[in-house]
C-alpha cells in the first residue's frame, strides 16, 4: 500500500457539505455514517487559525470514510462528511457553543455548560483534540451560526431521511457511526487501547443482539473488542438511537494505530488489511441483520 496519504484539501467549497455513497441494492436497514473524516479546509478557517494544517488535523478520523468505502458499495448506504471536525463538529448538539470562543454573547439557546463545551469541543470546536488552542482570536457569533445553517443542519437532515428510508423499507433502522481513536492518551502507556471499542450507550441506543453480534464477529476476526468505556457513543448515536421507535444506533471506535501513522497522518501497510477485514465483518453484520431483527420490525410499524 503507498504510503502517501489522500492529501487534505484547501479549499472555501464545501458544497454539498456531505457524500453520500449508495449501493445498486440497498435493500437494508443498515445506514454507515463518518461525520469525521471530512478534510476540506477552508482557506479563510486557515487563515483565523494559530495552528497549522498538520496540526488541525490531529481531530481528524483520518480515512474511516475510505476504510468503509467497499461495504457502503456493496452492502449499505453511507454518509460522510466533506467538512473537517476543527470547522465544525456534527457530533454535537447543534448550539453547543462555548462562550470563550465569541466576541458578543450567546443567545439564550445555547448549550453553554455541557461537559464537552467546558473540554473545549464544543459544536464549534475551540481546541483541536491534543488540547491546542484554534484561533488566533475570539471568532463572531455569525460565522458560528452560518457554519451551523450551512453544514450542520443539512448532515443532519440528510442523515434523519437514509435513516427514515430505511425504516420505511425494512421497518428498522441500524445506523452505524464510525469513528477512529488515538491508541493512546495522556496517562497511558503506548498501545493502552483495544483495536476496537463498540459504543450502545450502555445498551440505550440499540438491540443488545447487535452489539454482541459485532463484537464476536470482530473477535472472530483477531481484535480485541471493549464496550462502551472510554467511548460509549456520542451526539448521534444518543440522538438517533431509539429502540421503541425502530432506529438502533451503533458507535464504532477504530483504533488509529491499526491503520495509520499517527504522526504523519499517512496510511500504514496495515490499511489494506483491516479495511478488508472490516468489509467481511461489516458484510456480515449486513447479511444477518434481518434475522437479528425479524421480530422487532413488526412492532415498530
Amino acid at each position: 500500500m503507498p504510503s502517501s496519504p489522500h492529501a487534505a484539501s484547501f479549499d472555501d467549497e464545501l458544497t454539498p457539505p456531505f457524500t453520500i455513497v449508495r449501493p445498486q441494492l440497498a435493500a437494508t436497514p443498515v445506514v454507515f455514517c463518518s461525520p469525521h473524516s471530512g478534510r476540506i479546509y477552508p482557506r479563510s478557517f486557515l487563515a483565523s487559525s494559530r495552528l497549522d494544517a498538520l496540526a488541525l488535523r490531529k481531530s481528524e478520523d483520518c480515512y474511516v470514510d475510505e476504510l468503509l468505502q467497499p461495504v457502503a458499495i456493496s452492502g449499505a448506504p453511507m454518509i460522510a462528511a466533506r467538512f473537517p471536525r476543527a470547522f465544525i463538529d456534527v457530533n454535537r448538539e447543534p448550539f453547543e457553543l462555548d462562550p470563550e470562543l465569541f466576541n458578543e454573547p450567546l443567545p439564550s439557546y445555547a448549550n453553554t455548560q455541557s461537559v464537552r463545551v467546558v473540554g473545549g469541543l464544543g459544536t464549534i470546536a475551540r481546541i483541536v483534540s491534543d488540547g491546542e488552542e484554534i484561533y488566533r482570536e475570539k471568532i463572531a457569533l455569525t460565522e458560528a451560526l452560518a457554519r451551523i445553517d450551512r453544514l450542520y443542519k443539512p448532515f443532519h437532515s440528510a442523515l434523519a431521511g437514509l435513516l427514515e428510508e430505511a425504516r420505511r423499507r425494512c421497518g428498522v433502522a441500524i445506523l452505524i457511526d464510525c469513528h477512529s481513536m488515538p491508541s493512546s492518551s495522556i496517562g497511558q502507556p503506548a498501545a493502552a487501547r483495544p483495536d476496537f471499542v463498540l459504543g450502545d450507550r450502555f445498551g440505550a441506543s440499540c438491540d443488545g443482539k447487535l452489539t454482541r453480534y459485532l463484537k464476536e464477529q470482530l473477535a472472530s476476526a483477531g481484535y480485541e473488542v471493549h464496550l462502551n468505556r472510554p467511548y460509549a457513543g456520542g451526539f448521534i448515536t444518543e440522538h438517533y438511537g431509539r429502540p421503541v421507535r425502530g432506529c438502533h444506533a451503533l458507535q464504532i471506535e477504530i483504533n488509529r494505530a491499526l491503520y495509520l501513522d499517527e504522526t504523519t497522518l499517512r496510511r500504514s501497510s496495515g490499511f489494506v488489511s483491516l479495511q478488508q477485514d472490516l468489509a467481511k465483518v461489516l458484510g456480515r453484520l449486513v447479511a444477518a441483520l434481518p434475522d437479528l431483527f425479524r421480530g422487532r420490525a413488526a412492532a415498530a410499524e
